[in-house]
């Protein structure tokens, strides 16, 4: 059963991740967004994606339980196919878009949050490095000592912050009706304009991501199997507060 869906309304393709409540993904998930993406752009209408999830929460990111190196490069492999699209694209940020999941976030080019939104970079709390690119896109977003803030507390950010930070770029009462608005507002512009402004701006970005993706899994193999991982993942199951020995 597929769990990506696909619609396509004027010049906007909605493409939505199915896997409530936290829409938790994996390589497979990810293959089939990006396949998805390549659909989508490859439609003749088709001017801006809007990528938006089933349920209370945006994502959770990747299940870390049972996920090995090799797992987590496969991962990023289908990651970097997002980066790679040609139209622009704005995610509708409902509930929580947690570690990995606001990697994903920040994949598109805007963000439309709800008022009950959060993002939060969690790695550090989880004994863990950062990955899906945020080496490159939390700091565009946010700069440079914003940026190490949220990784280094992993703490959470409301909506609100968000939208001063530049973690999002609107706030919406419901986030996927507001980006589909926001699409349909760069849609007006001509066509072939916008393909060519998103790919001047976005430019660096590609190769940037292409780099932070191998350090970033590099980096996270190295914390895998260390004993600060393993009680991150089960404080955060139990919900309480870890205790790192840092070994």
């Amino acid at each position: 059963m597929s769990e990506i869906s696909s619609s396509l309304n004027g010049p906007v393709a909605v493409l939505e991740i199915r896997r409530p409540p936290n829409n938790f993904f994996d390589e497979e998930v990810l293959r089939e967004l990006a396949a998805n993406v390549l659909e989508a752009e490859a439609h003749p209408s088709t001017r801006v994606i809007v990528l938006c999830s089933e349920g209370k929460h945006f994502s959770a990111g990747v299940d870390l339980r049972g996920i090995d190196a090799a797992g987590i490069r496969r991962v990023y492999r289908h990651a970097l196919a997002l980066f790679m699209a040609r139209r622009p694209i704005v995610a509708a940020v409902q509930g929580a878009a947690v570690g990995g999941g606001l990697g994903l976030a920040l994949s598109a080019d805007f963000r439309v949050a709800g008022p009950n939104a959060r993002f939060t970079a969690n790695f550090a709390r989880l004994g863990f490095h950062h990955g899906f690119g945020l080496s490159v896109t939390l700091p565009a977003a946010v700069g440079r000592q914003h940026a190490l803030e949220l990784l280094l507390t992993g703490r959470s950010v409301s909506a609100a912050e968000a939208l001063e930070l530049g973690l999002c770029d609107r706030l919406a009462d419901d986030p996927r009706e507001g980006a589909v608005g926001f699409a349909r507002e760069i849609a007006e512009s001509a066509p072939l304009s916008i393909a060519a402004v998103r790919a001047t701006m976005r430019r660096d970005l590609r190769a940037q991501v292409l780099a932070a993706l191998d350090t970033e899994a590099d980096a996270q193999a190295a914390l895998l199997n260390t004993s600060d991982f393993k009680e991150g993942v089960d404080a955060a199951i139990a919900k309480r507060t870890p205790t790192f020995t840092g070994a």
